[in-house]
């Protein structure tokens, strides 16, 4: 089987690093015809070595929502916004990586069909650029006590939101910035 056709078989161009270190971004390929489109969104040997996932979930979020910076210690997400365009936000908190404390944004969703694996340790989130669906999968089942958060709007991120006056969850409102946080990953 030659390269195209092994691509053509696993339904996706390419899985590529991200500008921070372990965040992968998956090239996925559309199939279209006249009843409408079918993508292939997940497949565990694009992304070997990681551990497998055991929890498929959906967001849906009205546009100008912003649902960030949420991060975990232990967890490992992968996203794809099945409706709707969303601009996606990492920042990465680990101390010892390569990439540490720095951020970095793309836009995913109808036009730009990405899938992104987020390694536990970045800070991610998103701002619903229109009505959206995310479905994301996660490695470990949700555990309480692996829920953090940093502030959407901390300065010392500063990440360029597109929308103004976002709407917010109370959590996401009174997440802490990074300098006030302890023990970072």
């Amino acid at each position: 089987m030659d390269e195209d056709d092994f691509l053509q078989n696993k339904r996706v161009t390419s899985v590529v690093g991200g500008d921070i270190d372990g965040v992968l971004i998956a090239h996925l390929r559309e199939s279209p015809d006249e009843r409408g489109r079918f993508i292939e969104t997940w497949r565990a040997e694009w992304f070997e070595g990681k551990p497998p996932m055991v929890q498929n979930s959906r967001s849906d979020s009205k546009a100008g929502v912003i649902r960030a910076l949420h991060f975990h210690r232990k967890q490992a997400d992968y996203w794809y916004c099945a409706r709707g365009r969303l601009f996606v936000a990492l920042y990465d908190l680990r101390q010892t990586s390569t990439t540490s404390r720095q951020r970095w944004h793309l836009e995913i969703g109808e036009g730009a069909e990405l899938g992104v694996y987020i390694p536990p340790g970045v800070a991610h989130g998103f701002q619903a650029l229109t009505d959206a669906t995310l479905t994301y999968l996660v490695d470990q089942p949700y555990d309480a006590s692996d829920e953090f958060g940093v502030a959407w709007d901390d300065p010392d991120i500063g990440m360029p939101w597109p929308l103004a006056d976002p709407i917010l969850s109370d959590r996401d409102r009174s997440n802490p910035k990074v300098s006030d946080l302890t023990d970072l990953p």
